[in-house]
């Protein structure tokens, strides 16, 4: 219930979420509004309908009246035109149907003086007629009944009733709750589709910024949509082309200071050489090697970050291998112990320099390594452990600063600048790749590299 809870509580809170409500809303009441407006007009078409019945039976009894008045005047008193008959009382009307009398006054003429009003149905029959008995069920106002008023064109009143089968209004379902629950269901799937629609190109910059926060080299988004949308996709495009230019020229000036400081070196080299005292010779020559080394690794850390290698899919099994079995080779104690089958999508070269990186780590600080790949959630593991003495706690939240080494005997027998580890994530960024590094629980380092898999 409170995961539930709180995914409707995400959802809420999204664009998506919000969008889809507001949608919800508007086309229900949208929908509602227009079946009510609907409503009022179907009434008033059937009013409309019972109006013109009476107009149309007042105009050919009049019509009647003056062809052939004694012969309609007897049918009249003799109910043999059905539904017309004189009124079979007086009824004076103090509150005609305005509408309809106008209507009348049209039809008729102004002479004619119409009046028009509904009466009772028992009005319409003559005195005696017993209305009580009737089936289960009826109404005894079975009939509309309509008096009307009216003065023909020799000048002789007319009063006349009309009884007509009633037109009920049709049932009406507009506030019926199935009714409703209907409308607010549709508008509720077609309001999600349209705000997932709408927020689409949103989620795609946002996978783009989420992307170029982990890859140092991100593809650019297509540039597809409305006008705003694309205009917003091409300006994260051109930012991120301008930070890429940027590390590419920092990248430049640093190799052009590295290549520069080559010369000099070299010459302070041989100057060093002819040295007479040996011990000073060799103490001097040592620290010229180590600044020599530490202009190599800055120049080195500085390219990992700039990766125009083009992206493509491998086999990560046959990578891990190959890597393992070329260190073998040169005598490290390095294995390949297990395989996941996976296919990833990668910067090839980066990533096997990244790999190797923490093969030669863990061979250099522990002695030996130990590499396999796991399938975990959405991503590919690719974990290199070593049985080592394992890293102090207090250094493995500065493990992959520059120049950062391990405390330990055998960094202080191999040397190595603390820059391995520094390069091998810079490496893993291009392709969008995490790494982590911890203690193993039965001794030794795990270095874990995780590689999401396409969706």
């Amino acid at each position: 219930m409170r995961r539930l809870f709180a995914t409707v509580s995400a959802f809420v809170d999204s664009l998506q979420g919000r969008l889809t409500l507001l949608l919800t809303v508007g086309l229900a009441a949208s929908a509602i509004l227009s079946l009510l407006v609907a409503e009022q007009s179907r009434k008033r078409d059937f009013e409309q309908a019972r109006l013109d019945r009476v107009i149309a039976s007042t105009a050919d009894i009049a019509d009647r009246l003056q062809r052939d008045p004694d012969h309609t005047t007897q049918a009249l008193r003799n109910y043999d035109i059905l539904g017309a008959q004189f009124a079979p009382q007086p009824v004076k009307l103090e509150l005609p149907n305005r509408f309809l009398t106008s209507l009348l006054t049209a039809r008729l003429g102004a002479h004619a003086q119409p009046q028009a009003a509904q009466v009772p149905s028992n009005l319409c029959f003559p005195e005696g007629l017993d209305l009580s008995s009737r089936a289960a069920g009826a109404d005894s106002h079975f009939l509309d009944c309509w008096y009307v008023y009216f003065v023909d064109n020799k000048g002789v009143s007319r009063e006349l009733a009309f009884d007509f089968p009633p037109l009920p209004t049709p049932h009406s379902s507009t506030l019926d709750p199935i009714y409703l629950l209907g409308i607010l269901m549709a508008s509720g799937v077609l309001s999600f589709l349209v705000a997932r629609f709408v927020t689409k190109p949103l989620r795609r910059l946002t996978d783009a910024a989420r992307g170029f926060s982990l890859s140092a080299d991100p593809e650019p988004i297509p540039v597809l949509g409305p006008t705003e949308v694309r205009a917003a996709l091409g300006t994260f495009n051109l930012m991120q082309t301008r930070i890429r230019d940027g590390v590419r020229e920092r990248t430049h000036i640093l190799a052009a200071i590295a290549h520069d400081l080559q010369t000099p070196l070299t010459r302070l080299r041989l100057r060093l050489e002819q040295v007479v005292e040996p011990v000073l010779r060799e103490h001097l020559i040592a620290d010229l090697a180590t600044m020599q080394t530490l202009v190599k690794d800055g120049l080195e850390l500085a390219r990992s970050s700039e990766n125009r290698e083009p992206w493509s899919v491998v086999e990560i099994d046959t990578l891990l291998s190959s890597l393992c079995e070329d260190a073998a080779e040169f005598g490290s104690d390095v294995r390949f112990t297990g395989g996941c089958g996976a296919r990833v999508r990668v910067k090839p070269n980066a990533l096997a320099r990244c790999i190797t990186n923490l093969i030669d780590n863990a061979v250099k600080y522990g002695g030996d390594a130990e590499v396999y790949c796991v399938l975990e959630g959405t991503g590919v593991e690719v974990r290199i452990r070593d049985h080592g003495p394992g890293i102090d706690e207090q250094l493995l939240p500065t493990i992959f600063e520059p120049f950062v080494r391990r405390n330990t005997s055998r960094s202080r027998e191999t040397g190595g600048t603390g820059i391995g580890l520094t390069i091998a994530r810079a490496q893993a960024a291009t392709f969008g790749a995490t790494i982590a590094v911890a203690n193993h629980v039965k001794g030794g380092t795990l270095a874990t590299v995780r590689i999401v898999l396409e969706r």
